[in-house]
């Protein structure tokens, strides 16, 4: 069976991270509904992150080509760009002012399974503010329709 998930379709999502940086390391465990869309080519996991009684508006793009985009809007806005053994300069935009930081990834990896259809985004990345490296991310990511 084809599923059409151009108007997109609500989807369970789970997002495991784990982050490393000054010799400390914290994992955070997720697990809310959402939406898979598919368009132009690519798919666009959307979800909502709630802290503290904020929503954050959170989307994947998983681009057929392999690429990842990470875009997070809220009271900071962040859009960060991921390629298998690449480095992108993405922009952090805080109620202070832009930050510039550069993510340099070292693993990508993105599967689909078609009964029930789902997919999977295993990210491992290092952040960097200029020549600083900030800490090191784990990310995986889990929608079943």
């Amino acid at each position: 069976m084809e599923i059409d998930l151009s108007k997109g379709m609500a989807a369970k999502v789970e997002v495991e991270t784990t982050v490393s940086q000054g010799g400390s390391t914290e994992s955070f465990v997720f697990s809310q509904m959402g939406k898979v869309v598919y368009r132009n080519g690519s798919y666009y996991i959307r979800y909502q992150e709630a802290y503290d009684e904020i929503e954050i508006p959170v989307t994947f793009k998983l681009e057929a080509a392999g690429g990842v985009t990470l875009i997070r809007r809220g009271e900071t806005t962040t859009r960060m760009r991921f390629e298998q053994g690449e480095r992108f300069e993405t922009s952090y935009q805080t109620p202070q002012g832009l930050i510039i930081m550069e993510t340099a990834t070292r693993q990508l990896q993105v599967s689909f399974r078609q009964e029930p259809f789902s997919g999977e985004l295993q990210l491992e990345y290092d952040l960097y503010l200029g020549q600083e490296k900030l800490g090191e991310h784990k990310l995986r990511l889990l929608f079943t329709i």
